[in-house]
């Protein structure tokens, strides 16, 4: 699929999304690549947990293939600086630019919401990820050992971030 020849855009999600959103997650999250797969068990638990405008989409002519969501890590003020982003193409369209645009639009969004730092997790059993997230900037934070057993092996869940353009990490005192 040569997406330099179709339209291609990135936009907030809506909720006439949701459906196409659902088959995606239930595509892209399986054992290999999340601690269980995610399937949604109803339209209204995935506008619950994914209300519209929490996400941004990417459409190849029209057909939504993949998102990048945000969530502040928690409720805490002191930590509102910061975006956990999970991200999901359509196996169809992996591999032809989707995600690094994706990523890049996230980039861009967060900026422009005030955040200082996107941060995400992927699992060991993902290696295509996680080279794929340093090409896009993101360095290892943090590892946690054998967190999780998936099909009878052991895999660590890896911490992954990107501090934003124009953010400067403070410095600490020696």
């Amino acid at each position: 699929m040569k997406l330099q020849q179709q339209t291609f855009t990135i936009r907030p999600s809506q909720i006439k999304d949701a459906q196409a959103l659902m088959n995606i997650d239930a595509l892209v999250w399986t054992e290999r690549t999340a601690p269980e797969p995610l399937c949604w068990p109803t339209r209204e638990d995935f506008l619950l947990h994914c209300p519209p405008a929490s996400q941004l989409v990417a459409e190849v002519d029209g057909v939504l293939c993949g998102y990048v969501g945000f969530r502040h890590p928690t409720n805490l003020a002191g930590n509102r600086h910061v975006y956990e982003i999970h991200i999901a193409v359509h196996p169809l369209y992996q591999r032809e630019g989707v995600g690094t645009r994706m990523i890049r639009a996230a980039k861009q969004w967060a900026a422009q919401q005030g955040m200082r730092k996107l941060r995400l997790r992927v699992l060991s059993t993902n290696p295509g990820a996680v080279v794929f997230y340093r090409k896009c900037g993101f360095m290892e934070e943090g590892r946690l050992m054998d967190e999780y057993r998936i099909d009878g092996e052991f895999a660590d869940e890896i911490w992954m971030s990107f501090f934003l353009e124009g953010t400067e990490r403070a410095e600490k005192p020696d």
